[in-house]
């Protein structure tokens, strides 16, 4: 699904990359192509929040087509995850990222990148989809509904934030390396390495489903990639939710 070779194109300012790879799939433009903005006056993130953007961080959509089924399509989510915390990994350190379900890397507890995916049906079973994610580079956001911290603030005083194509190329790299692994050989390398940076494995957790509460323990991710909840009526498989972890100390 992903391919090394595809072209990138780069916005100074657009409404959203993941609303124009919709307009080219309603165009019938069929990809692959990266969609880089600099700057985006209407993002979006998971449930239709607004995607914060900020001056030199990372805003990139890749837009393809494929006869993948949906359930498979999903799992370039966990993909996306790990060749992000790969590549924040080069520059603050080994260890340095986590993974926090479903689609947010973390640095120290805090968000410095969010992943999102859609798509939508075409002739002949095809389906057009969009893996778009926000990493920040040079400054974080703030006001939102988790802490944030950026790749720069982690960087001694006199270091610049990496570039954002450059970045982009680490990130490339290994989400095509990922989605060989996926195609060759299945979801279970990914689940593994996406569980060994998981953050609060077995940690209390609350997942909020709409207006539902569910409480319990964060206990893995589920070879469909949901994560597993044990919960006082026992383990719970989650498909879809945001999910809380108690402040520690």
């Amino acid at each position: 699904m992903i391919d090394a070779n595809a072209p990138v194109e780069t916005f100074d300012e657009i409404d959203s990359t993941m609303l124009e790879a919709r307009r080219r799939a309603e165009r019938g433009e069929l990809g692959p192509v990266w969609l880089v903005a600099k700057r985006q006056t209407a993002g979006r993130g998971r449930r239709g929040r607004p995607w914060i953007s900020k001056d030199g961080n990372l805003l990139a959509t890749y837009f393809f087509t494929t006869d993948k089924p949906p359930g498979e399509i999903a799992l370039l989510g966990f993909a996306a995850g790990l060749a992000i915390a790969e590549a924040i990994e080069e520059v603050l350190g080994a260890g340095s990222a986590a993974l926090k379900w479903p689609n947010d890397v973390l640095i120290g507890g805090a968000k410095a990148a969010g992943i999102l995916l859609e798509s939508g049906s075409l002739n002949a079973g095809r389906t057009w989809a969009s893996l778009a994610f926000g990493v920040n580079l040079a400054d974080a956001p703030q006001g939102i509904d988790q802490p944030t911290t950026c790749l720069r603030a982690l960087l001694p005083p006199d270091a610049e934030a990496p570039l954002a194509l450059a970045f982009l190329a680490r990130v490339r790299q290994g989400l095509a390396h990922w989605d060989a692994r996926l195609r060759d050989d299945g979801f279970p390398p990914i689940r593994a390495a996406w569980l060994a940076r998981a953050y609060g494995m077995g940690r209390e957790a609350r997942v909020l489903q709409g207006e539902a509460v569910l409480e319990g323990r964060f206990a893995g991710l589920s070879p469909r990639g949901e994560l597993e909840l044990d919960t006082a009526e026992g383990r719970r498989l989650i498909a879809a939710g945001d999910v809380f972890f108690p402040q520690v100390g």
